[in-house]
């Protein structure tokens, strides 16, 4: 989310700003007091960076001719990165004149030109409107395993992370709350944070009554025919009010033998499906469920959860406790 550090990050990889503490280090070598211009980093931003009185073809070739690579070599890498883009019939056009989405196809060709050894974006796709954004976003996807470059990609929008990365950093407070895959980052969150920021909607957090006493390894859920979870033996225990069972909503299920019993306060139309906001008597919960389905305002249902899919976790520390779940 903003204000979490993920630009200042950044920043430090860049080495644009100093770091406090630790290292950075870049394929194998330490580099956290070198300067910016001897990292061989690209950095491409939100605001494109172009220079409006150039063509496409100048702005491309502006940072080799920094350097003074040959003339011809220039040449050659400028229709490279301008074929890879597809932006090649762009070249002699004026950048002033190109749409937001050409124009950070170009800020992109500035950086690939370079040929360096990792990039750094910071929301390169957050000036763009939602039509481009999606096109860029998949474009940015290909285009990285095209190059097999590392990249570290700054976003705030978690559907883009989750769409375009091979692994996610959660940030909170300048702090990684979790790295893993998208698919872990979403199945298996690691704290109440992660949880709650990742998925939309939301994952559904519902604080139990119970308390684990120490040693034991066993929770009995509040209704009959909810099950027992199983988790790791905790020595010191866990107090009453202070477990959090989380639940997906495309995993929390409305079901003629549910054991948990709601009211449907709102219906949410989607297209192929429909967000259901439930009332139950231990607070608001959402279900995601086929538009196949017939719902109403008001109505009364009962509701299941898919065991093998449903975490648990503190909320002293905020953190995740392995369970499984078995129904009683």
């Amino acid at each position: 989310p903003s204000g979490c550090g993920k630009t200042t990050t950044l920043r430090m990889i860049a080495g644009l700003e100093l770091t406090t503490s630790g290292e950075i280090r870049l394929d194998q070598e330490e580099v956290t007091f070198l300067p910016a211009s001897q990292r061989d980093i690209a950095f491409v931003f939100q605001l494109f960076a172009l220079y409006p009185h150039m063509n496409v073809r100048k702005n491309l070739a502006f940072p080799l001719k920094c350097i003074g690579t040959p003339s011809a070599e220039v040449k050659q890498r400028v229709e490279e990165a301008a074929r890879l883009l597809r932006i090649d019939h762009l070249l002699n056009r004026s950048v002033s004149g190109l749409s937001g989405g050409d124009r950070q196809r170009v800020a992109l060709g500035r950086a690939i030109i370079r040929r360096p050894k990792a990039f750094l974006m910071d929301e390169p796709l957050g000036a763009l409107d939602a039509e481009f954004r999606n096109l860029m976003c998949q474009e940015l996807k290909g285009l990285h395993d095209r190059i097999e470059a590392t990249t570290v990609y700054v976003t705030h929008d978690q559907l883009e992370a989750m769409a375009m990365a091979d692994r996610i950093a959660v940030m909170n407070h300048g702090m990684i709350e979790q790295l893993g895959t998208p698919s872990e980052i979403y199945n298996k969150p690691a704290t109440i944070y992660v949880a709650d920021f990742i998925g939309s909607p939301p994952m559904n957090l519902l604080t139990l009554p119970n308390a684990l006493e120490p040693g034991k390894t066993e929770i009995n859920l509040p209704d009959d025919g909810c099950g027992t979870l199983r988790c790791p033996n905790s020595a010191q225990g866990i107090q009453a009010g202070n477990l959090v069972l989380g639940v997906r909503p495309e995993y929390l299920l409305p079901e003629q033998e549910g054991p948990l019993p709601g009211k449907i306060s709102a219906v949410e139309y989607l297209g192929t499906t429909q967000i259901l906001t439930i009332q139950t008597p231990y607070g608001q919960v959402l279900s995601r469920v086929l538009s196949t389905y017939s719902f109403g305002k008001g109505q009364s249902v009962r509701l299941n959860f898919v065991s093998q899919r449903a975490s648990l976790f503190d909320k002293s520390d905020g953190k995740a406790l392995s369970t499984e779940v078995t129904y009683g």
